[in-house]
């Protein structure tokens, strides 16, 4: 009677232990992005650890079949970046090629399902090379070769909130005539755009005009590194990637991958 006694008393205790919930962690998302690019270097699908039950490859915006699509490829990558959002647990990764017969200007966002950054659920891509807008990718690594891109000292991070404001706003800007003025524009604001480069960033602008919105947003939001992504279906047809970063509470840096073929 004494052991079934212990044995109900433990089998209660095994039953109300809560099961904790995995965490995402800056070091797990990161340590995916890694993994990522050990996979586009060597073309090697296999080096990434997918999830098995609810995997998507999203290539300019189309689901497609990753075995055929960009990482089916090896590539020199002349320079990448990564950021980390352990909210959406989601990172976003830029790299660029300028060598072979194709080079690449790439942005990708990667996301783990339930928090947990040891398997993949879906990386999501937009890819620019020759012929897209404004493209010419030793004149982009030149440009992004001579950023800024140290950690933000924790009392100087802008809050995830305007962040994700910067982000909406600067989408907004192509059907909002007053979306540009409430960006809080840095004096020595750069936009690469494409390799058109611009500074400040504030000139220039669209104010309004267009029907319809930039959609299909996806969000990396990184307090850190004070930057936002967003990928999107630009006016309603491109796939399109823009990066932007806020210090000291202006926005510093504004990135422009777009998939237009010119012509």
């Amino acid at each position: 009677m004494f052991l079934d006694a212990v044995l109900r008393i433990t089998g209660l205790l095994v039953l109300t232990v809560p099961t904790l919930a995995a965490e995402c962690t800056r070091e797990g998302l990161l340590a995916a992005t890694e993994s990522y690019l050990t996979a586009q270097t060597s073309g090697k699908v296999s080096n990434l650890k997918l999830s098995s039950s609810n995997f998507t490859y999203r290539q300019n915006n189309v689901v497609s079949d990753i075995t055929k699509g960009l990482l089916s490829t090896a590539y020199k990558v002349d320079l990448n970046r990564s950021t980390a959002d352990t909210v959406a647990c989601a990172s976003y990764t830029m790299w660029i090629s300028t060598s072979g017969s194709k080079p690449y200007v790439v942005s990708t966002q990667i996301r783990h399902a339930n928090n947990d950054t040891s398997s993949i659920s879906m990386i999501d891509t937009v890819a620019a090379s020759t012929g897209d807008l404004f493209f010419d990718a030793k004149k982009t690594l030149g440009y992004i070769q001579k950023e800024d891109w140290k950690i933000i000292p924790a009392e100087q991070r802008p809050s995830r909130e305007l962040l994700k404001k910067v982000g909406d706003a600067y989408l907004d800007m192509w059907t909002d005539a007053k979306a540009a003025d409430s960006i809080p524009w840095g004096t020595e604001c750069e936009r690469v755009e494409g390799s058109q480069y611009t500074n400040p960033c504030g000139k220039t602008l669209p104010r309004g005009g267009s029907s319809k919105n930039n959609g299909m947003r996806r969000y990396v939001i990184d307090e850190e590194m004070g930057s936002v992504d967003c990928q999107f279906d630009s006016l309603g047809a491109w796939p399109d990637s823009h990066e932007v970063r806020v210090v000291a509470g202006k926005v510093k840096y504004v990135h422009t991958v777009t998939v237009m073929k010119l012509g």
